[in-house]
C-alpha cells in the first residue's frame, strides 16, 4: 500500500523534499484509516505532551516503516537523516510529559475513544545550552508552516478578571499502532508574540497575557507574575477542554444532564484541576442544579497522582485566583463547604486552608472518582502514608496504575536491529502484546543468542559515539562501559551522588588503581530556571567532565558527557546503547520512572534504589539480573518522620565521606568552574542533603564497583542484558492503559 507514491517520494533530489513528502503522505493515509469513534469518550488532559519526532513512530504504526527504508536506501538515503529535517515539538519536560505521549499513543492502538487536550506552547520549556560550564536558557522554537499540527476552525472564549480571550484549537493526529486514529488537540490564541522574548534568553513580559499566554511551558515561577501566569495558562487549558468536552457531547446527543455517560476526564497531575470547578460553573450557567452540576462532575474525573514532593502538590494563594479567576472562587469555597459538612473541619481534609491557600489536590481527591497512583510502592505510600487520611475515607477510590511505555518506539523505531533480532527467534506477535517477549526466556544460556544480544548492543554503542562525535564535539570509546543517568535535574533524583562516584572514580585512577575496563559516564538533565541546586549540580558535572577529559592519566579510563538539550531525540540514540541503567533516587520519593523501563527494554541493566517501577522491575527480573542499594522506603519514611538525618553528622564522622564532597570546592574545580556556585552546592550536601545523598553514598559505590566487575563475566551479563529484554513486556503503555479501561474509563473499545 502507498508503495509507488512511496517510491516517488524516494527518489526526490533533497532530504527538504523527501521530508515534505512524506509529511503529506503519512497525514493522508491516517485520514484514510479513519477515526476512532464511541458515545462515551476520554479527554486526557495534561500540561505536557513530550510527543518527540513523529515520522518513524506513525511510519511504524501506519505499517509502512520497511517500505520507506527500503526505498530510501535504494535512493541512497536513510530515514534517520530525512528525520533530522524534523523539529521536535517542544511541548513536554520529563517523564510526566512523555508517559502522556506513551498513553496516547496506546489509547489509539487499543481502539478507545480519547484524545488528548493541552496547549500549543510556541517557544516549550528552553532549548538548554551551556556556557562556563553553566546551564543556560535559551527559547526553543519548533513550529513551522508545514508540519504535523493541523490548524482547525474550533475557537472559545476564555474569561479572565480582566479580560476575555478567544482560543484557537490546534489537532496532532495520533494513530494506533495498526489502528484507527484519535488526535492531541492543543489550544493557543493568535495574538501569542514570540517577539517579546529578551533575545536568546527566556525572559519577557509577563503582564501582557494576549502576548505571553502560551510562550513557555512552566514560565519562571519565582516571582508573583510567573505564578499567576501559570494560574492563566491552567484556567486557559481547562476552560477550552470543558467547552470542548460539552460541545461534542451535545453533538452526540447528551442532554448534560448524562454529560459522564459521554466524557470521562483523566486529570494528569495537578495542572488540569480547575477543570473540576470551570466544568461545574458551566453547568450551572446552563441551568443544571449546583449539586447536580457537582454530582455530575464527579462521575466525570478522574486524578492520576505523580508525586508525593510536597512543591509537587500544587496550591495557590486565594488572592492568585482572585486576580486572575475570580469566577471560580465561589465554586472552590462551595466546595470545601462541602467536604467541611460532610468529614467536619479536619484541615488534612479541606481544599481551602487557615492560610487561605486553595490545594488543587485535594479538589482532585474529593471530586473525582477514581484516584491513582502510578507504581505499586507510589500507591502503598500515597494510602498508607502521604494521603492516608484521604485514603481511609475514600477507600474504593484509591487504586494502582503502574507506569508504562510506547515499546515500540523505544523498540522497533530506535532500536530496529534488536527488534528484528527478536522477530527471528519469537515471531512478530511481541509487537502487538508486549508480553510475548517473555518467549525470549527459552534463549538463556543459548550462546549464539547472546552473543548475537551482545552485538547488537555494540553496534548501538559505536552509533551513539558516533553521533556524540559529530554532535557533540566528544569523543567516547564505545569500548567503555556506557554507564547512563539520563532525566529530569532535580535532589530527589541524585545526580549529585553520581558526581560524587566519578570523583571517588577520579581518585582512584590518580591512585594508580586502574579499573578492568574504560568507563563513560553519561548525564543528560534539564534543571529549572528558578532551580538554583539543580543548576549548580549540571554545574558540577559540567566543571568535572572538563577536568576529566582533559587529564591524560584519566581520561583513558575515564570519561563524562554532560548532554546539552537532552530531549526525546538523545533519547532514542542513548538508551539503546546504555550498559548501566541509573535509577537512583531516594527511596520513596521517585513515583515511578519510565527511564528505567526504556532501558530495560533495550538490555540495560539495572543499578538503582528500591524505588518507583524498579521494584517492580526488581520482582520480574528477579536478585541476579540487577543491582540494589540503599535504605529502604520505609526506613527513609521513618528517618523524615524522626528527622533523624543529619548531613553533616556522616561528612563529619566518615572520612572517604568527606574527602569526596571536599573536592567540590577544591582548587581542581575551581579552575573549571565558578566558586559561588560550587561551594554553595557543598554547603547544601553538608548541611542540607534534604534527599540523604550521604545516607547511601558509600553503599552506591560499593555496589556500583560490583556492578562494574560483574561486567567483565560476560557471559553471565549478556544473560542478564536478556533476562532484562524478556520481561519488560510488563511495562508497556498497551498493558497500562488496558487496566486504565477496564478499572476506570470503561470505554467501548473500536472495533
Amino acid at each position: 500500500m502507498y508503495e509507488n507514491e512511496i517510491n516517488a517520494i524516494a527518489s526526490k533530489g533533497s532530504n527538504e523534499e523527501i521530508y515534505f513528502g512524506l509529511l503529506d503522505l503519512v497525514k493522508k493515509a491516517m485520514s484514510d484509516k479513519g477515526r476512532i469513534e464511541g458515545k462515551k469518550k476520554l479527554y486526557y488532559i495534561s500540561a505536557e505532551f513530550l510527543i518527540g519526532k513523529l515520522l518513524s513512530n506513525n511510519l511504524i504504526n501506519l505499517g509502512i516503516y520497511d517500505t520507506v527504508k527500503e526505498a530510501l536506501k535504494k535512493n541512497g538515503k536513510t530515514l534517520a537523516e530525512i528525520e533530522e529535517i524534523e523539529n521536535e515539538p517542544s511541548l513536554g519536560n520529563g517523564g510526566l510529559g512523555r508517559l502522556a505521549a506513551c498513553f496516547l499513543d496506546s489509547i489509539a492502538t487499543l481502539g478507545l475513544p480519547g484524545d488528548g487536550v493541552g496547549l500549543n506552547y510556541h517557544l516549550g520549556l528552553f532549548k538548554q545550552v551551556f556556557e562556563n560550564n553553566l546551564q543556560k536558557e535559551e527559547p526553543n522554537p519548533w513550529i513551522t508552516d508545514r508540519s504535523w499540527l493541523r490548524k482547525t476552525d474550533v475557537s472559545y472564549e476564555v474569561i479572565f478578571r480582566n479580560q476575555t480571550v478567544k482560543s484557537t484549537m490546534y489537532e496532532i493526529d495520533v494513530c494506533g499502532y495498526e489502528g484507527k486514529v484519535n488526535t492531541l488537540k492543543l489550544f493557543d490564541i493568535d495574538s501569542v508574540d514570540e517577539h517579546i522574548v529578551q533575545g536568546d534568553s527566556i525572559y519577557f513580559d509577563k503582564d501582557d497575557i494576549r502576548k505571553n499566554l502560551t510562550l513557555f511551558l512552566y514560565p519562571d515561577d519565582s516571582d508573583d507574575k510567573g505564578r499567576m501566569l501559570r494560574i492563566y495558562q491552567q484556567y486557559f487549558m481547562v476552560s477550552n477542554a470543558a467547552q470542548l468536552i460539552i460541545a461534542e457531547a451535545l453533538e452526540k446527543g447528551s442532554n448534560l444532564h448524562n454529560l459522564h455517560e459521554y466524557a470521562v476526564i483523566q486529570i494528569n497531575d495537578t495542572h488540569p484541576t480547575m477543570v473540576i470547578p470551570e466544568l461545574i460553573r458551566l453547568l450551572n450557567n446552563r441551568g443544571i442544579d449546583m449539586d447536580e452540576a457537582i454530582d455530575i462532575v464527579s462521575k466525570m474525573c478522574a486524578y492520576t497522582n505523580h508525586t508525593i514532593l510536597a512543591e509537587a502538590l500544587e496550591k495557590w494563594p486565594m488572592w492568585y485566583m482572585e486576580k486572575v479567576v475570580p469566577h471560580l472562587l465561589p465554586i472552590i469555597r462551595l466546595l470545601d463547604v462541602k467536604v467541611k459538612e460532610r468529614f467536619g473541619d479536619n484541615p488534612k481534609l479541606r481544599i481551602i486552608d487557615d492560610n487561605n491557600m486553595v490545594h488543587m489536590a485535594h479538589i482532585d481527591i474529593h471530586y473525582s472518582y477514581s484516584v491513582n497512583g502510578v507504581a505499586a510502592l507510589h500507591t502503598d505510600i500515597l494510602k498508607k502514608s502521604e494521603l492516608k487520611v484521604f485514603a481511609d475515607i475514600y477507600p474504593n477510590k484509591f487504586n494502582n496504575k503502574t507506569n508504562g511505555i510506547t515499546f515500540r518506539r523505544w523498540l522497533l523505531e530506535c532500536n530496529g536491529e534488536l527488534s528484528d533480532f527478536i522477530e527471528s527467534k519469537i515471531g512478530a506477535g511481541f509487537k502487538q502484546d508486549a508480553d510475548e517477549l517473555k518467549k525470549l526466556m527459552d534463549f538463556k544460556g543459548d550462546t549464539e543468542v547472546l552473543n548475537k544480544i551482545s552485538e547488537i548492543k555494540a553496534n548501538r554503542k559505536k552509533d551513539l559515539s558516533e553521533y556524540l562525535s559529530e554532535h557533540a564535539g566528544v569523543n567516547v570509546s564505545p569500548d567503555s562501559i556506557f554507564d547512563v543517568q539520563v532525566k529530569r535535574l532535580h535532589e530527589y533524583k541524585r545526580q549529585q551522588m553520581n558526581a560524587l562516584y566519578a570523583i571517588y572514580k577520579y581518585k582512584e585512577i590518580k591512585k594508580g588503581n586502574l579499573p578492568k575496563r574504560p568507563l563513560t559516564m553519561i548525564f543528560g538533565a534539564k534543571a529549572a530556571p528558578a532551580y538554583t541546586i539543580a543548576k549548580d549540580i549540571i554545574h558540577l558535572i559540567n566543571c568535572l567532565s572538563e577536568l576529566i577529559n582533559n587529564d591524560p592519566e584519566v581520561s583513558k579510563y575515564l570519561k563524562i558527557v554532560m548532554l546539552e538539550n537532552y530531549n526525546v531525540t538523545y533519547a532514542e540514540k542513548v538508551i539503546p546503547a546504555a550498559d548501566i541503567s541509573e535509577q537512583i533516587s531516594l527511596a520513596s520519593k521517585e513515583a515511578s520512572g519510565t527511564s528505567n523501563m526504556k532501558f530495560m527494554l533495550n538490555g540495560a541493566v539495572t543499578l538503582g534504589t528500591e524505588d518507583g517501577a524498579n521494584v517492580e522491575i526488581h520482582e520480574f527480573v528477579g536478585d541476579d539480573n540487577i543491582f540494589i542499594f540503599g535504605e529502604s522506603s520505609d526506613s527513609v519514611i521513618e528517618h523524615y518522620a524522626k528527622a533523624d538525618y543529619v548531613s553533616e553528622k556522616f561528612y563529619d564522622d566518615d572520612e572517604l565521606i568527606s574527602e569526596l564532597v571536599d573536592f567540590i570546592i577544591s582548587k581542581e574545580l575551581f579552575k573549571f568552574g565558578n566558586k559561588k556556585s560550587l561551594i554553595r552546592l557543598y554547603m547544601e550536601i553538608v548541611t542540607k542533603d534534604w534527599f540523604m545523598t550521604l545516607l547511601d553514598l558509600k553503599d552506591y559505590i560499593k555496589v556500583k564497583e560490583e556492578m562494574l566487575d560483574a561486567y567483565e563475566d560476560r557471559e553471565k551479563w549478556q544473560n542478564m542484558m536478556l533476562v532484562n529484554i524478556a520481561n519488560a513486556g510488563f511495562f508497556s503503555s498497551d498493558r497500562t492503559i488496558a487496566q486504565y479501561n477496564d478499572d476506570i474509563w470503561h470505554l467501548t473499545a473500536d472495533k
